[in-house]
């Protein structure tokens, strides 16, 4: 059974900093797309970062660039969001995903498409 299990979500003041984890387990293969979404209250989702297990092909939405950074520990098949100078406007839930199917990072008309595999999401929240 595939499962995305997520955590390291929480409240934090804004300029703080969390870690958020993500744990795959059950993929047939290693060698996929890996991503972090959000989603806040009253706005669609979005793709916040995205890696390949295997490449070089990242993705971070512009709002979080130079803030956020995505790596993969390939050992414990666990990828990591490290937040940075955390903003109210980040108050979202988060959610991991997968794409297993011809794996890519690269944005079609600005959205990360083609993640058929869902974690349960963790609250991050932002207080000014």
């Amino acid at each position: 059974e595939v499962q995305l299990v997520e955590s390291g979500g929480g409240l934090v003041q804004a300029g703080n900093s969390l870690r958020l984890s993500c744990a795959a387990t059950g993929f047939a293969t290693n060698r996929y797309a890996i991503a972090w979404f959000r989603q806040a209250p009253g706005r669609d989702r979005e793709g916040v970062s995205c890696m390949l297990t295997y490449g070089e092909n990242t993705y971070y939405a512009d709002s979080v660039r130079d803030r956020f950074a995505i790596s993969y520990d390939n050992g414990q098949n666990t990828v990591y969001l490290q937040m940075n100078n955390l903003q109210p406007e980040d108050t979202a839930v988060y959610y991991c995903a997968v794409r297993t199917r011809y794996p890519t990072c690269t944005p079609i008309g600005g959205r990360l498409l083609g993640f058929d595999s869902w974690g349960q999401g963790t609250q991050v929240t932002v207080s000014s």
